[in-house]
């Protein structure tokens, strides 16, 4: 029997039902690299369940620990308060519950390994490297460490993936917008620019950055990261750190890929 605490997938949740479809995907792969692990889905909001009924339903089925890992790719307001107040008060009427929060999943090079395959299913060729320029498009954040991480995340991707430049953009809250960062490369000097959306899931934000890149005129739009096989793996990763150091045990073997 497998007593590895309950991986708890907490989501943002939206209105756009494309978004629990990807979330519902996604958790599907990571549940496929790992048999035995058991995951499970929470959102904060729009959609069910929400994170306090599922840590309900698991107290209730006799599970005494959970790792509860933010679908979130920068370290903002939501991993910073919501996520942790939610959690707290669900283990203040849970006393036999243990909840870890594990860290967001940036900045990794699992998801730039994610940008690329998005981008090269979109139809960017490898020799075309070069001279493309990559808007990085994330949802956007009023929290400056946030930001700083998107803009760090650029840089490194440019560094190591040889890409004439990459440039970051933000559909909310931040500056510059898709729209412009592509109108900049191109007015650089960029032969091709190619829009990579630095989001996980569809809904509104993620329609705001293919509307900016259609308006720019965009050579190429990626999809979402969606349920890439990066992403899982990543998952199960930020799930191994927090447990293992919880439980003070040597690190776990290696993914099932």
């Amino acid at each position: 029997m497998d007593t590895s605490p309950t991986l708890l997938v907490v989501a943002h949740g939206s209105r756009d039902p494309r978004h629990a479809a990807t979330v519902s995907a996604l958790c599907a792969r990571v549940r496929a690299l790992r048999p035995g692990l058991r995951v499970e889905v929470g959102y904060l909001d729009f959609n069910a369940p929400t994170v306090p009924r599922v840590l309900e339903r698991l107290a209730a089925e006799g599970v005494r620990e959970v790792v509860a890992l933010p679908l979130l790719l920068t370290r903002a307001f939501h991993a910073k308060s919501d996520i942790p107040a939610a959690l707290r008060e669900a283990t203040v009427r849970l006393p036999r519950l243990t909840v870890h929060q594990a860290g967001v999943l940036g900045p990794s090079s699992l998801l730039t390994a994610a940008l690329e395959r998005r981008l090269a299913e979109a139809g960017l060729r490898p020799g075309d490297r070069r001279s493309t320029g990559i808007v990085l498009a994330a949802a956007g954040s009023s929290d400056p460490e946030a930001i700083a991480v998107i803009a760090e995340t650029a840089r490194e991707w440019r560094r190591t993936a040889g890409w004439c430049a990459v440039r970051p953009a933000f559909a909310s809250a931040s500056l510059p917008r898709t729209a412009d960062a592509v109108r900049a490369l191109r007015a650089e000097g960029a032969a091709r620019v190619a829009v990579a959306p630095y989001v996980i899931a569809p809904g509104f934000l993620p329609d705001r950055i293919a509307r900016g890149a259609r308006e720019a005129r965009a050579d190429l739009l990626a999809p979402v990261l969606g349920p890439a096989p990066e992403l899982a793996r990543l998952l199960l990763l930020r799930y191994d750190a927090s447990a293992t150091a919880r439980a003070g045990r040597p690190d776990r073997p290696a993914l099932l890929v």
